[in-house]
């Protein structure tokens, strides 16, 4: 878990590795960088609290005057609103950070292959990410994810419900209350139930981190152990193993913070590996997130996508795209918010596991993180490759100023 002497071991572990794959030390960097626990452990409750009271306002909008009820919403909404503007930036601890949280030391090991034919600062940049910290919770993360999904929904079905209700208040319909009335009862009971078992979502530190994210970890390894007498004709390509991501993404957030000035929107690629394979489970195989939204689906990195395709079917692969409802928090966070390409490589079964004391290594399965690893060798291989007609086609922002 980030900020503990495991974390520490890890740390020197990574460094070691990439020393005995071949990288001279001076090639490999250890980033180190101090964060606030707040974004990731007191603001997850207070947000839950704040929800909570903002339904007993709308559940009130019922029984009660509505003026008086829609300003007590307006101030609870202005309160979240301002919260939530404070944390544009959660690697910076800012107010929220100084004052309500534990400051914790992390640190990042990453290394890179420069590109061969096009110097170093106008060649493009390819990305492999993996988290080498890990962390236990009071609840899994499937169950999680099941939680979070009701209280989407309900939340969604709590708004068309009031938004009936207004129209029948301030449209004088002869129309039953009771419609509204059972909905919104409904509505609230079950967000109200997810908000408190979120409430108490406790972090641990008892996850062996077999799956979340050693697996991970591995492929990068192995990835740089072929790049490196391989390099790359048209990209930089860069190996990175970011810690605190259980806490909030932060250290892929402090890497792109320092090297974003030599990345171009339009030809960074990001490749991030978390929780690979499910070892004895009947959807042991590599996913990856494909989509994300509520009714419209919005496909995320389709052009790194349509590569990874070509790829697996010439490696006779196969490949499952997820949906996500609302996207995932993971250390594709950073790099999206600056718009550049990045994709989550997954296994979906292996959040029955991960961050429960049951992570542990009988679960990875090598097979899928080899079938992985040459997924993504021909993947990388093929996008520098056509780095040319990418050019040409203006699929990639080739311009050098």
């Amino acid at each position: 878990m980030a900020g503990t002497e495991g974390e520490k071991k890890a740390v020197t572990l990574a460094y070691d590795t990439f020393k005995e794959i071949g990288f001279k030390s001076d090639k490999i960097k250890k980033q180190s960088f101090d964060f606030s626990d707040f974004y990731s452990t007191t603001l997850l409750k207070l947000l839950m609290t704040l929800n909570l009271i903002f339904n007993l306002n709308l559940l009130l909008l019922l029984y009660i005057h509505v003026s008086l009820t829609m300003l007590l919403i307006i101030f609870t909404s202005i309160t979240v609103y301002l919260i939530i503007k404070g944390l544009k930036h959660p690697e910076i601890t800012g107010f929220w950070g100084d004052y309500f949280g534990e400051t914790i030391t992390s640190t990042n090991v990453f290394t890179k292959i420069p590109a061969k034919k096009i110097p170093d600062k106008d060649a493009g940049n390819i990305i492999l990410s993996a988290h080498l910290d890990s962390k236990s919770q009071s609840i899994n993360t499937f169950w999680r994810v099941v939680l979070y999904k009701i209280m989407l929904y309900s939340e969604l079905i709590l708004v068309g419900v009031y938004i009936f209700f207004l129209i029948i208040l301030f449209g004088q319909l002869n129309i039953s209350f009771y419609f509204t009335i059972y909905g919104a009862w409904i509505s609230i009971i079950l967000i109200s139930f997810t908000n408190i078992c979120l409430l108490f979502l406790n972090i641990h530190n008892k996850s062996p981190g077999a799956l979340d994210n050693a697996s991970g970890m591995a492929i990068v390894f192995e990835l740089s152990t072929f790049f490196i007498k391989h390099p790359l004709d048209n990209f930089n390509i860069w190996f990175c193993q970011f810690s605190a991501e259980e806490l909030g993404t932060m250290g892929s957030r402090v890497f792109v913070n320092e090297y974003e000035n030599q990345f171009v929107k339009g030809r960074v690629f990001q490749i991030n590996f978390d929780m690979v394979s499910c070892r004895r489970h009947k959807y042991n195989r590599i996913e990856y997130f494909k989509s994300y939204g509520v009714g419209i689906r919005r496909l995320i990195t389709p052009l790194l996508s349509k590569y990874m395709l070509i790829a697996a079917k010439s490696e006779n692969l196969e490949v499952k795209g997820l949906h996500l409802s609302t996207g995932a928090h993971t250390d594709t966070i950073p790099f999206r918010l600056r718009d550049y390409d990045a994709i989550d490589i997954t296994t979906g079964a292996a959040s029955l596991y991960t961050h429960t004391v049951k992570d542990t290594p009988e679960k990875v399965d090598p097979k899928i993180l080899l079938d992985t690893c040459n997924l993504f060798r021909e993947t990388i291989k093929l996008i520098d490759d056509d780095y040319s007609i990418l050019c040409e086609n203006q699929d990639l922002k080739c311009d050098i100023e």
